[in-house]
């Protein structure tokens, strides 16, 4: 497996500089990047419909990674590139607005308290994707635990780089047009939780 992601390896060993982009992909219209991608479903959705777009995508567990790996051999996908560790690490490496979408799909909530330092939406998380994103990016966020919700509300509501996009009245509860759903939302609704869709717009710079 390790032989088969190295084709498609976002951050090369011993890096120490910025990513070299272009020499990731070929030209592309735009750069998306995608955090804690689970079984690969949405890369590899995401990335068939838009085959301009050079997609990074980032999971820690190596089960998950050989998914989404089999996902992009099947359908032939040559348009997004892998990190098999902590996406920290690869937003580190990227140029400043770089960035034009970022996609953070069901992170784990940590859901007990003294945990909610480990959360993703944090504020050394936010000052990256304020770094790494263009003015007029987007960061989409769901989550069907209504805890997480509210704390990723509450947290870029402090930001001045960052607008909440739609109407707070809704609920937020209908998904993005292009949304081709996960296993993991599949779940939440077969188990009676609702999720929230959530668009923050990065503010120009």
């Amino acid at each position: 497996m390790r032989d088969r992601l190295s084709d498609y390896a976002a951050l090369p060993d011993g890096l120490d500089q910025k990513l070299d982009l272009e020499s990731l992909f070929s030209a592309p219209s735009e750069l998306w990047l995608e955090i804690g991608f689970g079984a690969g479903e949405h890369v590899a959705a995401q990335a068939l419909a838009n085959p301009s777009v050079g997609l990074l995508a980032c999971e820690h567990y190596l089960n998950g990674v050989s998914s989404c790996l089999a996902h992009l051999e099947k359908n032939e996908i040559k348009n997004t590139k892998l990190h098999n560790g902590d996406a920290r690490d690869l937003m580190d490496q990227l140029p400043d607005a770089s960035i034009s979408k970022v996609f953070l799909l069901y992170p784990d909530p940590w859901p007990k308290a003294r945990h909610h330092k480990r959360r993703f939406i944090n504020p050394d998380n936010l000052d990256a994707f304020a770094r790494i994103m263009h003015g007029g990016a987007v960061l989409r966020v769901a989550s069907d635990i209504p805890d997480y919700i509210q704390w990723t509300m509450d947290h870029l509501e402090e930001r001045t780089e960052f607008s909440l996009l739609g109407d707070p009245a809704s609920g937020f509860r209908e998904p993005w047009t292009d949304w081709p759903g996960t296993r993991y939302e599949a779940k939440a609704l077969r188990e009676g939780r609702t999720p929230a869709y959530l668009t923050f717009e990065r503010n120009p710079q």
